[in-house]
C-alpha cells in the first residue's frame, strides 16, 4: 500500500548536502525532492542499543535533519557484541551521548537532540510530539505498548523491531492507515514466558539486519516513495536466511485503535505487562535473600541446595560455586521436583532474581515452604562478593 510521503520538503539543499547525498539524488524515485523531505524530518529513536545502533546511524547517513535519541542507560562492555554506535573508549558513558557523538561523526549536518532519560508515561506524550515519527527500538514488553499507545494518541506513525538469538521482526505501525501493535499483539506474554535478549542471546548481526529494515521503512514513509510495511509483519530468519512476511489486519474491536476505543490515555504500563507475575511476587515477599546472606548461610554450615535456574550456556559463561544446575523450564514442567532433597532447603538463583522468583512460586505450591531465592542472582553475587567474576 503505498501512502503519501509523511513530510514536506524543505525549502532547498545545501552545495555540501548535493555532494553529500549525490548518490541519493540520481535515485529517481528519491532524486531532489526527497532528499529535501528527509532533510526536513524530525525522527526519535526510541533506544541507542542493539537496534537504535545501526538505526541511528544509518538515518544520520541518510540525512534525516533531527534526531532525538532516548536513553537512560550506561555503554557496558557486554553491549560492544552488537551495540556498534559504541567503543571501547564509550564505556561507562551514558548511551544516549555515545550515540549523540557517533552520529555527528558521520554527519555533522545532522541536529541530534538528546533524551537522556527513561521514558515514561509522564514524559512520553511531550517528547514524541516534537517529532514526525518514532523508531522503537526498545526490548521490554511495558515500553513496547507505551510507545505504541502515545503513538497512536498523538497520531504518529513508528517503525518497530524486534530480535532474539537468530530471529527478528519488523513492521509499521500507522493508525491512521492500518492496524497497531495492539492489533498484532493485544494481550502481553505472561511474565517469564519471554526471555529477554540478557537472559537468552541475540546474534550480533542480527540487530544490523533489523535496524536497517527499520530505517529502510523511515525513510519510506518520510519521502512516499515504496510499500512500507503498514499492515504487514516482516519475519527474518537468520539461520535458515529466509524472509517472509504475513498480513497484519487491524482489529476493528482494538481497544485503542478500533471502532469503540476503550484507551484512550496512557496506563499503568509495568502493571499491564508484569515483570513478573503476581504468584511470583508473593512468593518473593518475606523468602528473599542477599548474595551475602547466602554466604552467611554457607558459613553457619545450613544444610541448603543451591539450584541454578538459567539455561546451561549461561552457567557454562559464569556460575556460583556449588550451585546445581536445574533449568527453569524443568521446574514448569515438573520434572525437576523429584530431583530435589526433603532434608535441605532450597534456595534457588537465576541471572538478576526475575526466573528464581517464578521457579519459587512452583516450589511453594509443592510445599516446598521454607525454600528461598537470591535476589539479584548471579549478577548481585558478582558485585557484593566475587567481582573476579565476568559479568554477562
Amino acid at each position: 500500500m503505498s501512502l503519501p510521503p509523511l513530510v514536506e520538503p524543505a525549502a532547498e539543499l545545501t552545495v555540501d548536502e548535493v555532494r553529500r547525498y549525490s548518490r541519493h539524488l540520481i535515485i529517481p524515485d528519491v532524486g531532489m525532492a526527497g532528499q529535501k523531505r528527509l532533510k526536513n524530518a524530525k525522527v526519535l529513536c526510541v533506544g541507542a542499543g542493539g537496534l537504535g545502533s545501526p538505526a541511528l546511524l544509518y538515518l544520520a547517513a541518510a540525512g534525516v535533519g533531527t534526531l532525538g535519541i532516548v536513553d537512560f542507560d550506561v555503554v557496558d562492555e557486554s553491549n560492544l557484541q552488537r551495540q556498534v554506535i559504541h567503543g571501547q573508549s564509550d564505556v561507562g558513558r551514558l548511551k544516549a551521548e555515545s550515540a549523540a557523538a557517533s552520529v555527528r561523526e558521520i554527519n555533522p549536518l545532522v541536529n541530534v537532540i538528546i533524551h537522556n532519560v527513561a521514558l515514561t508515561t509522564d514524559n512520553v506524550m511531550d517528547i514524541f510530539s516534537g517529532y514526525d515519527l518514532i523508531v522503537d527500538g526498545t526490548d521490554n514488553f511495558a515500553t513496547r505498548y507505551m510507545v505504541n499507545d502515545a503513538a497512536v494518541l498523538l497520531g504518529k506513525p513508528y517503525v518497530w523491531g524486534s530480535i532474539y538469538r537468530f530471529d527478528g521482526q519488523a513492521s509499521v505501525f500507522w493508525a491512521e492507515h492500518g492496524p497497531c501493535y495492539r492489533c498484532l499483539y493485544p494481550e502481553p506474554p505472561p511474565p517469564g514466558m519471554v526471555p529477554s535478549c540478557a537472559e537468552g542471546g541475540v546474534l550480533g548481526v542480527l540487530c544490523a539486519s533489523i535496524g536497517s529494515i527499520q530505517v529502510n521503512e523511515a525513510i519510506k514513509v518520510i519521502t512516499g516513495v515504496g510499500e512500507p510495511l503498514v499492515g504487514r509483519l516482516m519475519i527474518y530468519d537468520a539461520l535458515e536466511m529466509k524472509y517472509r512476511d504475513v498480513k497484519v489486519r487491524k482489529d476493528p474491536e482494538c481497544p485503542l485503535c478500533g471502532k469503540n476505543p476503550s484507551i484512550t490515555e496512557l496506563i499503568d504500563y509495568e502493571a499491564f505487562c508484569g515483570t513478573v507475575s503476581d504468584e511470583a511476587q508473593q512468593a518473593a515477599a518475606g523468602s528473599t535473600i542477599t548474595a551475602a546472606e547466602l554466604v552467611e548461610m554457607r558459613e553457619r554450615g545450613e544444610e541448603i541446595m543451591l539450584i541454578d535456574v538459567r539455561e546451561p550456556n549461561e552457567y557454562e559463561i559464569v556460575s556460583i560455586p556449588g550451585a546445581v544446575l536445574i533449568p527453569k523450564g524443568e521446574f514448569l514442567n515438573g520434572s525437576a521436583l523429584e530431583k530435589l532433597p526433603q532434608d535441605k532447603k532450597i534456595v534457588l538463583h537465576c541471572k538478576s532474581g526475575a526466573r528464581s522468583a517464578e521457579v519459587l512460586a512452583v516450589l511453594k505450591n509443592a510445599g516446598f515452604s521454607d525454600a528461598v531465592h537470591v535476589g539479584g542472582g548471579v549478577l548481585s553475587w558478582i558485585k557484593t562478593v566475587d567481582p573476579s567474576l565476568p559479568a554477562y
